[in-house]
């Protein structure tokens, strides 16, 4: 009997609440599915937050970086998930119709808590931008697993890819299964992997999203042997951890012209 699995993840990324989520229902047991939707003001919230992280000056790169990105970029990225979702539907196919659902602005609510405790998974597959908190990652019976897009310890957070390949760190652009902890992806890992990216052509969103999508069969594995009892954890001593923030205008640019020069 496969293993079952609850997916945590946000409500606007189809890659996540379709894709993902498909792939969750033919490879395991998919017995619910918690979709998160931002609450009013969350945007401003989170530029706060990144002010008193970095101060002015770097909020002004982290602006520029989204203007530029929505006015260059984003609609050909969405086209792309568009094109991978359909792909990941015809792979999987999957009747997602009959999984039950629940909306919430923050996995952490009672609501949320309640709702898997109910479902009794074997797993949870977190695949938000919100830290978990130990009663809601520690309901499913093997755990609570986060899909990282970079590779921990050294690029954590949400942006670990970016970071690498505006760093020239080129070896480390990849994902990492890990089991989430109290921390911010410092949980113990499993699996870590890449695929050959084109930096010069994908944007990180792409490159971020791959990471995850080229090696699904290779988690699939790990996720199996974790609830078999016969995966261990891994570490990866002498690295430096750093939690980064948001993608910079100026060091998306430096990433660029790097990634330009080297095909020269």
């Amino acid at each position: 009997m496969s293993p079952s699995v609850v997916l945590i993840c946000h409500q606007d990324d189809p890659i996540d609440s379709e894709g993902i989520a498909a792939w969750l229902a033919c490879d395991f047991s998919l017995a619910g599915i918690v979709l998160l939707h931002d609450e009013p003001g969350s945007t401003l919230r989170k530029l706060r937050r990144e002010y008193r992280r970095v101060g002015w000056v770097r909020l002004l790169d982290v602006i520029l970086f989204r203007v530029f990105y929505q006015l260059s970029r984003a609609r050909k990225d969405a086209r792309w998930v568009q094109t991978q979702v359909q792909a990941l539907r015809s792979r999987y196919r999957a009747d997602l119709s009959q999984v039950p659902r629940l909306l919430a602005h923050n996995p952490n609510e009672d609501e949320v808590r309640e709702f898997i405790a109910g479902l009794q998974p074997d797993f949870a597959i977190a695949r938000c931008k919100y830290i978990l908190q130990p009663a809601v990652f520690t309901i499913p019976r093997h755990g609570t697993y986060a899909l990282h897009p970079g590779i921990c310890p050294l690029y954590r957070n949400a942006h670990g890819c970016f970071w690498a390949l505006a760093s020239r760190d080129l070896a480390h652009v990849g994902m990492t299964l890990l089991s989430v902890d109290e921390g911010i992806d410092t949980g113990p890992m499993y699996l870590q992997a890449s695929y050959a990216f084109d930096e010069v052509r994908e944007s990180h969103v792409v490159i971020q999203h791959r990471v995850v999508l080229e090696n699904l069969d290779a988690v699939s594995r790990t996720l199996h042997a974790i609830s078999n009892d016969v995966a261990r954890p891994f570490t990866l001593p002498g690295n430096r951890s750093v939690n980064r923030g948001q993608p910079w205008f100026t060091a998306y640019l430096r990433w660029k012209r790097h990634a330009r020069g080297a095909l020269a």
